[in-house]
């Protein structure tokens, strides 16, 4: 499929082939997703993907998204549901406050909530819009996108990321926090592998000119990167005194889960939960240097009898 399309865009500009060859995947999703997803990590790794054997991280998130899933995933990648979890295994302290949660735009009210708040749609990844000033919303505008939101599938964006597959389309808003040393919050987000934290992602200036950077538990940079070195982390950032205790809850949430990213912010001293996310980048992000694909996806032992048969439902 994919050398069809190399063939029929070969005199077309660069930018026009990439949209595309994406308007093209999108609509492959029909696909089985054992057949799927070699398109997908082809187009975006321009690697092959050997589901029966795979070896690095990306390989292993094509592997998890197809034969990986039990029921307890919907809820842990549920913007809402998944407070519940966090407040059985680790405490409701942890919790944002939240103001709501709702099926539709017409039943927020705006007038009961504070001037700067954030939603969130519970089923999707990174639809999240904060609200700095209440008085500067357009209802129209946003009635329009959240209209938008709702209507999305988020297992058929793209990846056929399946944890969201059977998730309720819903918004949640949250309360907006601000650490009082940065402009936006800096996201701690820890890759966990059988319930033991590796190595942690950091993600700054989200809403300037968002950045990001590999630690390890000691809050050492990393050599490895899975964006370009101008969209790598390029000061120092400050180890925040509740890195371990971080790491302690990222552990104790991703008991039993052959790998999750677990996400926290760090305000004042307070630790805030912000999500569980199974298939980081949806799988399409390589590592450079090349040779710490195949070493992260050593840390990934898929939970396989027979690779490329089973579908694994238990937790």
């Amino acid at each position: 499929m994919l050398k069809t399309l190399n063939k029929i865009t070969n005199n077309i500009p660069s930018k026009a082939i990439f949209n595309f060859r994406l308007r093209m995947l999108k609509k492959m999703t029909f696909l089985p997703p054992t057949k799927y997803v070699h398109y997908l990590y082809e187009y975006n790794t321009k690697k092959k993907l050997d589901l029966n054997n795979p070896k690095e991280f990306n390989e292993k998130i094509q592997w998890y998204k197809v034969f990986y899933h039990p029921k307890i995933l919907n809820q842990l990648v549920d913007k809402y549901a998944v407070r519940s979890y966090v407040e059985q295994k680790i405490g409701s302290q942890y919790l944002n406050k939240i103001f709501g949660v709702y099926d539709s735009f017409s039943e927020i009210n705006f007038d009961t909530l504070p001037n700067k708040f954030v939603i969130k749609a519970t089923h999707a990844s990174s639809y999240n819009l904060i609200v700095k000033d209440k008085s500067s919303i357009d209802k129209r505008k946003l009635k329009g996108l959240f209209k938008k939101w709702l209507g999305t599938n988020q297992y058929y964006r793209t990846g056929q990321e399946w944890a969201y597959k059977d998730v309720k389309p819903r918004l949640v808003v949250e309360k907006f926090l601000k650490d009082k040393d940065e402009s936006s919050l800096i996201d701690y987000k820890f890759y966990c592998f059988k319930g033991i934290a590796k190595f942690l992602e950091v993600h700054i200036d989200r809403e300037d000119n968002q950045k990001r950077a590999f630690y390890d538990l000691d809050f050492n940079k990393l050599a490895f990167r899975n964006v370009s070195v101008e969209k790598s982390i390029d000061r120092e950032i400050p180890k925040p005194p509740t890195l371990n205790k971080m790491i302690e809850l990222s552990e104790l949430l991703s008991d039993k889960l052959p790998f999750v990213r677990v996400d926290f912010y760090s305000i004042d001293d307070n630790i805030i939960f912000g999500e569980m996310t199974f298939y980081p980048s949806d799988g399409r992000k390589d590592f450079y240097p090349e040779v710490y694909n195949k070493s992260i996806g050593d840390l990934f032992e898929l939970p396989f009898k027979l690779v490329g048969k089973d579908i694994i439902t238990d937790f």
